[in-house]
């Protein structure tokens, strides 16, 4: 059986990707992020001072939320108010160790930088979305920052982008939309800079198990996505060369 995708793209295709910059007024850094119907808002917001187990070291951080509007999905789901889901802490760290691949904490100086991703829709991949639009995102703050004198220069070390993949039919498929995802007997989301040295790879089986070769195989599709995520996310930047402390 050879799975057909709903949308006809081919196996190796993205989803229309775009990233609307400067989508909301006062946050520093603002991207309307769109995978498909997936749709994620990404701000960033700066703020003077760290965490205690950083204070006084010189150092920056960045950390992140992340939530899921109530009508994102075809069921209107509850806020999470008081008490935040297993997912949605595990997603929203997951957002901060990737983006932290990103920044020179020591340039930063002693700042913290929040990155918030919120899903006005859901149509997989959110949290690769998150990430992607993220960085974007993050670039914009750095950039505002700079000229502002708040930072004599740039923080930012690295670029970084993340993609889902799977199989379907035993065979790899690159970045799922929601009826893919939740067919799939294997679903990664990979996580990579702008060398392609992987930042982070979370993947499972749904159903029995997967081979060497077929991991391979995955990554050999995130890779290829990856690369493509990288030039939209500079031709979403501006001054993408003056931002970048290293190439």
């Amino acid at each position: 059986m050879v799975w057909q995708r709903p949308d006809g793209r081919q196996p190796y295709q993205l989803r229309p990707i775009s990233f609307h910059t400067g989508f909301t007024r006062f946050a520093p850094g603002s991207v309307l992020t769109k995978f498909g119907d997936t749709q994620v808002l990404c701000t960033v917001s700066v703020s003077e001072g760290v965490p205690k187990f950083l204070a006084g070291s010189g150092k920056g951080w960045l950390t992140s939320e992340y939530r899921m509007l109530p009508s994102a999905t075809q069921e209107r789901q509850a806020r999470e108010l008081l008490k935040l889901s297993g997912r949605t802490q595990e997603i929203q760290r997951l957002i901060g160790r990737s983006l932290r691949g990103a920044i020179d904490f020591d340039v930063l100086g002693e700042r913290t930088l929040t990155v918030d991703a919120d899903v006005l829709q859901a149509d997989a991949g959110t949290r690769t979305a998150a990430i992607t639009g993220g960085f974007v995102a993050l670039a914009h703050a750095v950039s505002q920052l700079v000229q502002q004198g708040v930072l004599e220069r740039s923080p930012l070390s690295g670029q970084i982008a993340a993609i889902s993949v799977g199989l379907l039919a035993g065979e790899p498929y690159l970045d799922l939309n929601y009826i893919e995802d939740v067919t799939a007997t294997v679903d990664f989301n990979v996580v990579m800079n702008q060398h392609l040295g992987i930042i982070e790879i979370q993947g499972t089986a749904e159903a029995g198990s997967y081979s060497r070769t077929e991991l391979n195989h995955l990554l050999d599709f995130a890779e290829k996505g990856i690369q493509q995520l990288l030039i939209l996310q500079r031709e979403a930047i501006s001054d993408w060369d003056q931002l970048l402390l290293v190439n």
